[in-house]
């Protein structure tokens, strides 16, 4: 195959001859200087760290899609199928990964649950990190959230690192806003990563520690504005990520954006090529071709290195995508799931208090592109000795409702609280996709609507719905109540249908209502959060009262 063969390691660019064999590069003859009338050959793009569960896909599904855009491996940490189905949850991603021509990386997750503050599917637990470490088929201790364990070095936390050691490998880390000295005894125990940093000071001060900076741009959290500088001064320490992304925004684009992002705001291409071809390789081992001879044929060609269109990806030399159309075939999974949740009442929304004529609560402000909220103090809007959801200020109610037990009705209630920022002027979302513990979750104008809401997902045993206007859609999510291995491009295209439903016809004001919905209860990002057992304070590690 002729092409301009992209030499990242020399910062070079020649015409070339490229030979593969047995799946192999096994020559590359260069014949002469750059050639614009030929294709760009270069390493293929990783995505450092992503939740695959998070685009509601397969792996096998995930894969059909991330290939068309350059992709051609990513380091997967498992953990939200974890929370579901434990050890059973880690094997599937595993195994599903195994059916396509495409280079997955899965980690064994470190933190399930991801605290003791919420009900979950599963407990993974030191040993059984161990067990995973050990299979070849795990290459690194996954996202270690529970930062306060290892800086106060709780006896399970560091049992989990000194397996990671034991069988020398990476340990992932995230850790939102800490910085000074307890930055840096949490790098102090081997943590290489961060893909949490939302500050361009924050992330200099971990890299002065010796952890690498991960670039985010998911469909939620996006860091790439606050953190490209650094690609200009720390090369070597930076990789780009998606962390979590919906399908509508995978079949959009992935790690090539940012590739193209960077290009244009005239950062160096090689500094930008290392960041996301280069340095996910080598910093995590993967078994990926980086266009060497004796390396594994795995490459891409782009049209040209302004546009950076990609025309071809090839896999352990085998043709994945060509001309924006995915060559790995639609497979069809297995099913395992655990859903125990009985339909639930509008009546079991209501929020209950003394009656009062005056009452201030705390309020969970969501922030536009970030998964740290803010705790706000507002003035309820109140009826008789009911606090309800005032849409016309924004002000809305949230749930989240345990989907593994149907407890008794003294503790099995859904806990509710009070959220700012989706905007709904009507109606309610719902999702059982709910980080980290996929319980269900729902934010509403009404408590009618939000009971039809959690009802199309309960009856559904998982799955992301909208009520509201006298409609109800669903988009049904039957593996593990957070992914479906229906085809990837007719599931983004389903997502986009509800995802226009939610801001034309409910109003919301977000750019992801879902993505943004799923993370209100993830306790171990500050400021409040909600999880099924209460009003959840992530900066003190403990619950709060919804009243001040």
């Amino acid at each position: 195959m002729k092409i301009n063969v992209v030499n990242i390691f020399e910062k070079t660019i020649s015409e070339a001859e490229l030979h593969i064999a047995d799946g192999l590069i096994k020559e590359i003859n260069v014949t002469g200087p750059e050639n614009p009338t030929l294709p760009y050959a270069m390493p293929g793009f990783t995505d450092a760290h992503v939740h695959i569960e998070s685009s509601m896909l397969t792996p096998a599904q995930f894969a059909r899609l991330a290939v068309v855009h350059g992709t051609i491996a990513t380091v997967s940490d498992p953990h939200e199928i974890g929370n579901v189905l434990g050890m059973e949850g880690v094997e599937f991603m595993i195994n599903d990964g195994k059916r396509v021509p495409f280079k997955f990386c899965f980690g064994a997750p470190s933190c399930v649950p991801a605290t003791i503050f919420e009900t979950a599917g599963a407990v993974i637990d030191a040993d059984q990190v161990g067990q995973l470490l050990a299979n070849d088929d795990i290459g690194y201790l996954a996202e270690v959230m529970n930062f306060p364990g290892v800086i106060n070095e709780d006896p399970d936390m560091m049992a989990k690192i000194n397996w990671a050691k034991h069988y020398n490998k990476v340990i992932d880390g995230h850790a939102p806003g800490l910085r000074g000295e307890a930055a840096q005894k949490y790098a102090s125990h081997g943590i290489t990563t961060d893909h949490e940093c939302f500050t361009y000071d924050e992330a200099r001060e971990k890299i002065n520690y010796g952890v690498k900076i991960l670039i985010r741009e998911g469909s939620a959290a996006r860091n790439f504005d606050a953190l490209i500088p650094l690609i200009a001064e720390f090369p070597e320490k930076i990789m780009f990520c998606s962390d979590d992304k919906h399908p509508d925004n995978l079949v959009a684009g992935h790690i090539n954006v940012l590739v193209k992002r960077a290009l244009v705001l005239g950062y160096d291409i090689w500094n930008i090529l290392l960041a996301a071809c280069i340095n996910p390789v080598l910093h995590y081992s993967l078994p990926v071709g980086l266009l060497r001879e004796k390396d594994p044929a795995d490459f891409i060609l782009v049209d040209n290195l302004t546009d950076f269109n990609v025309k071809e990806t090839w896999i352990n030399g085998a043709l994945v995508a060509k001309d924006s159309i995915s060559l790995i075939p639609n497979l069809q999974s297995p099913h395992p799931n655990r859903f125990v949740c009985d339909p639930k009442t509008a009546a079991e929304f209501i929020c209950r208090i003394e009656k009062k004529s005056e009452y201030q609560i705390r309020v969970i402000e969501a922030l536009e592109g970030q998964l740290i909220t803010n705790e706000i103090i507002v003035n309820a809007k109140m009826q008789d000795n009911e606090i309800l959801a005032d849409p016309d200020n924004d002000i809305l109610k949230v749930t989240v409702i345990n989907r593994y037990e149907n407890a008794p009705p003294a503790t099995g209630r859904p806990a509710i609280a009070f959220i700012k920022n989706f905007g709904l002027k009507k109606g309610a979302i719902a999702s059982s996709v709910a980080h980290d513990s996929h319980n269900i979750i729902c934010v509403g104008c009404d408590d009618e609507s939000m009971a039809f809401a959690v009802n199309a997902i309960i009856e559904a045993k998982g799955g992301i719905s909208a009520a509201g206007n006298g409609k109800t859609h669903l988009i049904p999510l039957p593996i593990a109540g957070i992914m479906t291995d229906s085809d990837g491009y007719e599931v983004a295209a389903a997502y986009t249908l509800l995802d226009n439903f939610v801001k034309e016809e409910l109003l919301s004001s977000l750019q992801s209502p879902f993505m943004t919905l799923s993370f209100m209860a993830l306790l171990v990002i500050p400021a409040l959060k909600l999880s099924d057992k209460g009003l959840f304070d992530g900066e003190n590690f403990k619950f709060v009262s919804l009243s001040t």
